[in-house]
Parts: C-alpha cells; sequence; structure tokens
C-alpha cells in the first residue's frame, strides 16, 4: 500500500508541486484547498483524492479531516502549505483581510496538526511540513500583517518540533522566499531587477520540502541563503526595512 500525504493549499504553486513530486515517487494524496474546480482537475490529472475546504476554519477543518481519517485512519505524511497573501500594512489593510490571513497562515496549520494527529501517530513514524516563509524571520512595514503570522506560524513550527518528537513525528519547518506562484509576487510583478532575481520556482520548493524529510532537517531555507535574513534585520534593520519598502513594491503601484 503506497504511503498517505495530505496537502493543504494543494491546488496551485508549491502544493501542487509537492502533490506532483509526492505521487511520482509511489505516495497516494489527498489535497486540500478552497479552490474546488481547480482542485478537482489536478486531483483528477494526478489520480488523488481531494477536499474542499478552508484551513482557517477550525470547524471546517474537523469535518473534512474526520472523512479523510475514516478512509485512511494512518496518515504518513501532513504538509501545511495553505496560506494568503497579506500585501498592505496594519493600517491599510481591512480588519476582516487582517483576520483572514492569521487565521490562514498561522492558526491553519495549528487546526490541520490537532486533526490530523491521531492518523500521523497511527502512522508513526510521521513526518508535519510546515511551509513558512522567510517573511517569518524579518520584518518590514510594507506586508506586516503577512510577517507577523508567518512569525506566528513560525514559533508554531519550531514548538511542535519539540513537543511531538516523543509521539513519533517530526516536524520539518521550510521557509522560502520569493516563489513564481499565483497571489504571491511573482518575477512580472517587481520593479526592482535584483529582486526580479531571487524569485524561485515552485518545484524547487517541493524537492527541498521532500529533502527536508528524508535527511530529517529542521528548517531549510529556499534559497539556501535566506537564512542570513534574520542576521541582517538584527545589524542592519534600516536595509531590511529600505528593501521591504523599495525592493519588493510590485510594478506599477
Amino acid at each position: 500500500m503506497p504511503q498517505v500525504a495530505v496537502v493543504t493549499g494543494g491546488s496551485s504553486g508549491i502544493g501542487a508541486a509537492v502533490a506532483r513530486a509526492l505521487t511520482a515517487r509511489g505516495w497516494h494524496c489527498v489535497l486540500i484547498a478552497r479552490g474546488e474546480e481547480r482542485l478537482r482537475r489536478l486531483a483528477e490529472e494526478l489520480g488523488v483524492e481531494w477536499e474542499a475546504c478552508d484551513v482557517g476554519v477550525r470547524e471546517a477543518v474537523d469535518r473534512v479531516a474526520s472523512k479523510i481519517v475514516e478512509r485512511h485512519p494512518a496518515i504518513r505524511l501532513l504538509v501545511n502549505n495553505a496560506g494568503v497573501p497579506g500585501r498592505g500594512t496594519f493600517l491599510s489593510l481591512p480588519p476582516e483581510r487582517i483576520e483572514a490571513v492569521t487565521q490562514t497562515n498561522y492558526l491553519g496549520g495549528v487546526w490541520c496538526l490537532r486533526a490530523f494527529l491521531p492518523a500521523l501517530e497511527a502512522a508513526a513514524p510521521a513526518d508535519l511540513v510546515n511551509v513558512v516563509s522567510v517573511a517569518g524571520t524579518v520584518a518590514a512595514g510594507s506586508g506586516g500583517p503577512y510577517s507577523a503570522s508567518k512569525h506566528a506560524q513560525l514559533a508554531f513550527s519550531r514548538s511542535a518540533r519539540s513537543e511531538l518528537r516523543e509521539r513519533g513525528i517530526r516536524v520539518h519547518t521550510v521557509l522560502p522566499g520569493f516563489v513564481e506562484t499565483e497571489g504571491f509576487p511573482q518575477r512580472s510583478r517587481f520593479s526592482n531587477r535584483l529582486v526580479r532575481g531571487v524569485v524561485v520556482e515552485p518545484e524547487l520548493v517541493a524537492e527541498r520540502i521532500i529533502g527536508a524529510i528524508e535527511r530529517d532537517r529542521a528548517e531549510v531555507f529556499v534559497p539556501r541563503w535566506y537564512r542570513l535574513a534574520p542576521y541582517a534585520q538584527a545589524l542592519v534593520p534600516s536595509l531590511v526595512a529600505r528593501l521591504g519598502k523599495r525592493g519588493i513594491r510590485p510594478a506599477g503601484d
């Protein structure tokens, strides 16, 4: 029997790339996302299962997880990848958007872990991957709510690694920089040529996720040199602030 993986945010971008990489390696995937039509098309293409769900809504996660666990009592891998962008500041974004960013990017992973924990324990040794962001290690005014949600997600992921080890569940934190996906910064949206050059493809992130699982890596930055970002924030915060204000400004804004 193939090993079972649940991938949230699985209809496009990093989630879709992870699903493709896993199925190519013989895994059976269950994809979760909000966009039902796109999710269904990808699931049919890959021959996998799918469930439409907004992971930021705890009751919805519990309901969908119950259905999945009934079909698959032992789940070997959970990839918490679902996320929503939050371009704007704490003062410019509507309160509803700030709530959505926090609920999806941070609490969504918490709700999914709690809901799928019995199935992960049943499959132990099992793995949990939290796709965070380098934005969870630095902060700039132009994307405060998004960055704050990723800081919270990073703290959750680090805490979970310590908490779940004794349960036979290994936790891996993957921190991409700019990735060429819908809804998040793309090369064509940037006015700064240097920043456009550091955007990576979702397939690279997917490969690093699988590498983190295979090597039991606690934290992986994509690209690797992004691990310097927190040091830059501490040593030269004014530089990070300028890059946040200028370098990642979408072209035409």
